[in-house]
């Protein structure tokens, strides 16, 4: 699966976007970088990952993933199959 650019670029540029959506503090953005990974082993790619700054060690991974219908076992899938 390729990763859509639009929801590469826009918490690229905008990495508040997630934090506003968790009703988090948007200035948490500033404690991450984002990214978009594909672990090869296995073939499995992630929309994309907010990972701490090495300044903020204790802070949570945030993992991103974008679905556009409704899917009852999108987590199940998300878990157990990947892409």
């Amino acid at each position: 699966m390729k990763t859509d650019t639009i929801f590469y670029t826009l918490p690229q540029n905008l990495p508040s976007v997630l934090f506003k959506l968790l009703e988090q503090p948007a200035t948490l953005a500033s404690c991450y970088e984002f990214s978009s990974v594909e672990v090869k082993e296995l073939a499995r790619c992630i929309d994309g990952v907010f990972l701490p700054k090495s300044d903020f060690p204790g802070e949570p991974i945030y993992f991103v993933e974008v679905q556009f219908q409704t899917d009852e076992d999108l987590y199940w899938r998300l878990i157990t199959s990947g892409c």
